[in-house]
């Protein structure tokens, strides 16, 4: 018999374990994240007694978010993946969401489709070394403490919701990066980078629509401070400059998804980074 749990911090060695059979490349540090942002929105499948899956999610007011899901291959086609996925829509329902997002992998689109999402637009994962430049932008400034609520609100217009309790989580911590792009008194875009050692995630990253030159400032700007890291990001496939521009810089395209709604998000116009395939 299937049944589901809230995930505790004895079950994040499991939780690493599974998805290292997907080459996930998610840490212990990943997991304590997710669990600190929503406490009781991480989730254990079981057969019977013995962990079988694992499911992360976030909510963000009336938006929520379906990250990690993974079934164990053995387990897979029973009815147990789409027990879980229900179970964490039904968290998400339980604290307020009406529209619910993730990425899925090109061959688990149709799984969500039977489950009541539609795809809407393609994401690629991009990977690569941050190498050396002198650039310099006297319009993109280091976020500091007093500024971050005006990027906080600039982000929940363009998002649709106030994602406030991941932006100060990521920023709150000291290695991460954050700097937003002004012009006059308006910002323009912002973009912040999560630091791991020596590797890095870029996102999120958003800039008003029709304003690429504040979007490519931002990301030289992070790649700049992250020189001789590995970085990587997942960038919408609408954003074919970006997508070129970091190309040409040596990032390889490692994998599309698609990103899924089970009602629609209108998004306000914008040039878009995600923060993570976790967290939209």
């Amino acid at each position: 018999m299937f049944s589901v749990r809230q995930m505790r911090e004895e079950d994040i060695e499991f939780a690493v374990q599974i998805t290292d059979t997907m080459n996930w490349n998610l840490t212990e540090w990943d997991f304590k994240f997710m669990m600190s942002l929503e406490p009781e929105g991480c989730f254990i499948l079981l057969h019977d007694s013995r962990k079988i899956g694992i499911a992360t999610t976030i909510s963000f007011g009336k938006v929520g978010w379906i990250g990690s899901v993974i079934v164990d291959e053995s387990h897979r086609g029973m009815g147990a993946g789409s027990m879980l996925v229900k179970h964490a829509m039904g968290y998400l329902k339980s604290r307020g969401v009406e529209t619910i997002g993730l990425y899925s992998y090109k061959e688990n689109v149709e799984f969500y489709m039977r489950l009541g999402f539609k795809r809407e637009t393609e994401f690629t994962v991009l990977k690569g070394e941050s190498l050396p430049s002198h650039f310099q932008e006297k319009s993109v400034k280091a976020t500091e403490k007093s500024e971050l609520q005006k990027v906080i609100a600039f982000d929940t217009f363009h998002f649709g919701a106030s994602r406030r309790k991941l932006l100060e989580k990521i920023a709150s911590i000291r290695e991460n990066l954050c700097y937003h792009y002004i012009e006059g008194r308006e910002i323009l875009g912002y973009a912040m980078a999560k630091v791991y050692n020596h590797y890095a995630e870029i996102g999120p990253l958003v800039c008003l629509e029709g304003h690429l030159e504040a979007a490519e400032a931002l990301l030289k700007t992070l790649l700049n401070k992250l020189r001789g890291f590995e970085v990587s990001m997942v960038v919408s496939g609408r954003e074919e400059k970006l997508l070129k521009m970091l190309l040409e810089a040596g990032f390889s395209a490692e994998f599309n998804v698609a990103r899924m709604f089970s009602k629609p998000l209108a998004f306000k116009g914008c040039i878009y980074i995600a923060e993570s395939l976790e967290r939209g």
